[in-house]
């Protein structure tokens, strides 16, 4: 019975978590530091992340669509030299190693729920 409740109660979390709005930070800065303002986002948008190369840092809300070399390359023609990602979990513009925190974050949850499966059964 608790392993029934605990599963339902991540599945919960999850599910909760996939059904809101998706929030960016959005700023540009040439000091590459924590970004603290934050954007709601359409249902078609992504978060962005983009470095130039000895420049500033973009974080934004930006199309899905246009997550791409070549559209990034027109949306910001002043910029040359470039690294960019995109994704699309909440807050995950905040620098680029914040998806793989992110993913590690949710692989601990469902770790964690299936533990405790095995320890009460």
């Amino acid at each position: 019975m608790k392993c029934s409740l605990g599963l339902f109660l991540l599945v919960c979390c999850v599910s909760l978590s996939f059904g809101s709005s998706l929030q960016c930070y959005k700023c540009e800065d040439y000091s590459g530091a924590h970004c603290s303002v934050q954007q709601v986002c359409s249902y078609e948008d992504a978060c962005l992340y983009l470095h130039e190369k000895g420049g500033k840092t973009i974080r934004r809300c930006i199309r899905y669509t246009d997550c791409e070399n070549s559209r990034l390359s027109q949306k910001f023609p002043s910029i040359s030299e470039y690294t960019y990602r995109c994704c699309n979990t909440d807050l995950c513009n905040s620098g680029p190693v914040t998806a793989a925190s992110t993913s590690f974050l949710y692989l601990l949850a469902v770790l964690s729920g299936l533990w405790s499966c095995c320890i009460t059964a």
